[in-house]
């Protein structure tokens, strides 16, 4: 069933959108994560699978407009991409299949975890080392199409069990996988994460568990914030990395208050 959408629920819902996209164009990455308990503890949706649903929708759909942006900078190796993004699919179908026939709370506590470990990974300095000309050829196939199919599968089955768009495993797996530059695997990722959300959601919208009018308010917030972060990104130059190491901090602080609730939930 549908949230009520009153002008409070409204506003909160497009605040939250304006958060995810701010985060993602300030720092290049991680606000979708906060998606999901954006959707819970702001806006007020009492289902956890509804809110991982239409978090999952709005997330694939801002992920569909900031691969746009990297396609035209040349960022995008699409045949990696899409063996990646394929394999991930399967995952992406099954992991969203457990993830419903799984208890809310329970599964709202153990991404909690997930958070945790995101935002402890976002504290180690990330490196941009690796080739820029990677393309999957005759040669390099038979070495880099297994990677693929694996890793990309095993990130699928994440994202979909959480309902999160995993760009902050895809991009290391595509790295792993293929010995792509970091700006690259950036790019390539986005052809996964709105794979993977659109998956997701198409699973939990079957099941009746996306709220489609509250994901586009999501999603207008997120446009209006990325636009914003991206701009902020520009003039920050230099500081990035210190916001970067403080939004971890947030990540990690909040995924403990929902492992905290979902604690205290069971005791």
């Amino acid at each position: 069933m549908d949230i009520a959408l009153t002008p409070t629920i409204i506003a909160l819902a497009i605040i939250s959108g304006i958060a995810v996209g701010f985060v993602l164009g300030l720092i290049g990455g991680g606000g979708s994560i906060l998606a999901l308990p954006l959707l819970v503890y702001v806006v007020g949706v009492p289902s956890v699978h509804m809110a991982i649903g239409t978090s999952a929708a709005a997330v694939a759909l801002n992920a569909m407009a900031s691969l746009a942006a990297h396609a035209r900078r040349g960022n995008v190796r699409w045949l990696a991409a899409a063996i990646f993004a394929t394999a991930g699919i399967v995952g992406a179908l099954a992991g969203a299949h457990m993830g419903k026939a799984f208890d809310g709370q329970k599964l709202l506590a153990m991404f909690g975890l997930v958070m945790i470990l995101v935002g402890a990974n976002m504290l180690r300095p990330q490196s941009g080392v690796g080739r820029l000309d990677v393309e999957l050829t005759r040669e390099t196939a038979a070495k880099l199409v297994p990677r693929l199919l694996a890793i990309g599968c095993a990130v699928g089955l994440m994202s979909g069990f959480f309902g999160i768009g995993g760009g902050f495993l895809i991009v290391p797996g595509l790295m792993l996988a293929t010995g792509m530059a970091l700006g690259n695997a950036v790019g390539t990722s986005l052809v996964a994460v709105s794979a993977f959300g659109l998956t997701t959601a198409g699973s939990y919208a079957w099941s009746g568990l996306v709220d489609w009018k509250l994901g586009a308010l999501v999603v207008m917030g997120g446009v209006a914030g990325a636009f914003a972060g991206t701009a902020s990104s520009a003039f920050l130059g230099q500081k990035k990395r210190a916001l970067a190491l403080v939004f971890a901090a947030i990540v990690i602080i909040v995924g403990l208050f929902i492992v905290a609730r979902g604690i205290t939930a069971y005791v």
